[in-house]
């Protein structure tokens, strides 16, 4: 099975693409639900009345929806995914976004999209600084493109990110805007996974236990770090941190050794048959077991049973 997740290759990288507008909440099911009824909305005049927007937004509702990879460009046009329409079509596991489930999944797949959320994939998965201001992660980050990748970036494109990073995520601790207001503007935040740190200037993006993580959307990171290695078994410790610039699934969600440790255990008692924990010369893997089906399953699992349980 191929993976979803889009690793760093040094002249395929994107900045600003989002033409400054962070994700907002009811983006991708309006965008999606659209696209669905005329999949040339967004070459559309007619799109900024569909969507409710400005040009400019529209642009970026078209952005978010390919970089969550609810749509995805093919070599004759856009088309919607499997996952799109498993997520949000008519009929899909949550069209409104109703469950926190599915924000941890969305954060996982623009943070493992180094081709179009390059910033995102540089600071979940190479960042580990937990206590940091604008400018000490937007000089890593300009660092980081200089030495890692071709083409030509502007360097106060590349610097804007970690403001767009710090809006989806991390809510200001004083604001006169509504509560509902703040949660459109900054889906992610429920996450906990950035924070204000003591002063307006300061963040905080430190490991936890993440105990409100839902085992299924992490058995599906998992899974597709393990359909893009290509490989039966995966060093825990790469698990923890990806290799160098790779994808770690402990580094995209913020978590403690001893979480992400807890989550594998959990995930081995609900799939006994797809994944196992051993020692290989002193070095504790996890094993997952050939042809047990697409990633897609798990997500397929955790929203069916919430059905069920409800």
């Amino acid at each position: 099975m191929d993976s979803l997740i889009k690793p760093i290759i040094s002249n395929k990288a994107a900045f600003g693409r989002h033409e400054t507008f962070s994700l907002r909440y009811g983006w991708l099911p309006k965008g999606f639900q659209e696209f669905q009824k005329d999949n040339k909305i967004f070459n559309s005049d007619a799109a900024t009345v569909k969507l409710g927007v400005g040009k400019n937004m529209v642009n970026a509702i078209r952005y978010w929806l390919r970089t969550t990879q609810m749509l995805e460009m093919t070599p004759d046009r856009l088309q919607t995914t499997q996952l799109g329409e498993a997520l949000l079509g008519d009929d899909g596991w949550d069209p409104y976004l109703e469950d926190e489930a599915t924000l941890w999944l969305i954060h996982w797949l623009i943070a493992t999209n180094a081709e179009l959320s390059t910033a995102w994939y540089w600071f979940f998965n190479g960042y580990h600084k937990v206590e940091f201001n604008v400018d000490e992660a937007a000089n890593v980050l300009v660092e980081f493109v200089n030495r890692h990748l071709t083409g030509k970036h502007s360097e106060k494109t590349v610097r804007h990110e970690i403001n767009v990073i710090l809006k989806m995520y991390c809510q200001p601790k004083s604001t006169a805007k509504t509560e509902w207001e703040d949660i459109l503007d900054i889906p992610l935040a429920p996450l906990g996974l950035v924070s204000t740190g003591m002063t307006a200037q300061t963040f905080i993006s430190r490991p936890e236990r993440r105990e409100n993580l839902p085992l299924g959307i992490f058995a599906f990171a998992v899974n597709e770090v393990f359909n893009l290695r290509k490989t039966a078994s995966l060093p825990i410790v790469d698990l923890m941190y990806g290799e160098k610039t790779g994808v770690g699934v402990g580094s995209v969600f913020r978590m403690t050794e001893a979480g992400l440790m807890t989550k594998l255990e959990q995930l081995v008692a609900l799939y006994p048959t797809r994944f196992n924990i051993n020692e290989t010369a002193g070095i504790n893997q996890l094993f997952r077991e050939e042809h047990q089906g697409s990633s897609l399953d798990f997500l397929h699992n955790h929203y069916v049973f919430r059905d069920q349980a409800a």
